[in-house]
């Protein structure tokens, strides 16, 4: 299988926009890909947007931010305190954060999948095509008791290692999840081995995208 890389130097690194509805979001459905960026890329910038951190969750969000970009490459986090649920009901002022955020012009932005299941998860993903229309979009995916897992086309095969500092992250930093069955360190060792299967990663495990535009350089 023939694999794209991203064209990144020291006087031009990665602008990377980060955007999850809840505080876990974006660790799970792309940690391991902003691991092996970071590493792959030192100069890269990543900019963290999270909608939903309230209370300890916000805590949490600042903290697994951290773990997972280094604070020398991390911008933010930029924590909102959107209601879990409820942000279709309040799109207008979900849509003016998005607004905000045209300043950055990343090069790569990760956010939902569209199609994805949970409503807030669902308004992020259609918000980010309405906001961003001539960039490079990522749509990672989240397990979930709704099974909306589906065929994405895009596979980011990752080393063990960065799957189980992924993993160890999330069990550490999100303490107030560990009560909840779907969250569960072999739940996320899962789906990475299964779309590592599908891309024949050589590790065996990797992280897939949904990907809607795709423009090849000259």
């Amino acid at each position: 299988m023939r694999s794209l890389s991203l064209r990144c130097d020291a006087a031009s690194p990665l602008n990377i926009l980060c955007l999850g509805a809840h505080s876990d979001d974006i660790e799970i459905g792309c940690g391991g890909t902003i691991l092996r960026l970071a590493q792959q890329y030192p100069s890269c910038v990543f900019h963290w947007v999270v909608f939903s951190a309230v209370g300890v969750r916000a805590t949490e969000a600042q903290g697994a931010a951290v773990l997972f970009t280094g604070t020398t490459a991390l911008r933010g986090p930029l924590l909102k305190a959107f209601q879990d649920g409820f942000m279709p009901f309040v799109g207008a002022e979900v849509k003016a954060i998005f607004e905000e955020l045209k300043a950055i012009s990343p090069d790569l932005i990760f956010t939902h999948n569209r199609r994805d299941a949970h409503q807030d998860h669902r308004l992020l993903g259609e918000l980010t095509w309405n906001t961003f229309r001539d960039h490079l979009i990522l749509e990672y995916e989240i397990p979930k008791y709704d099974g909306d897992l589906g065929q994405p086309g895009v596979y980011v095969p990752l080393d063990v290692e960065i799957c189980e500092k992924k993993v160890l992250c999330i069990m550490q930093a999100f303490q107030s999840q560990r009560h909840k069955r779907w969250f569960q360190r072999e739940a996320f060792f899962s789906l990475m081995r299964l779309r590592g299967m599908e891309c024949n990663a050589p590790s065996g495990y990797a992280e897939a995208f949904y990907c809607r535009k795709l423009v090849f350089g000259t």
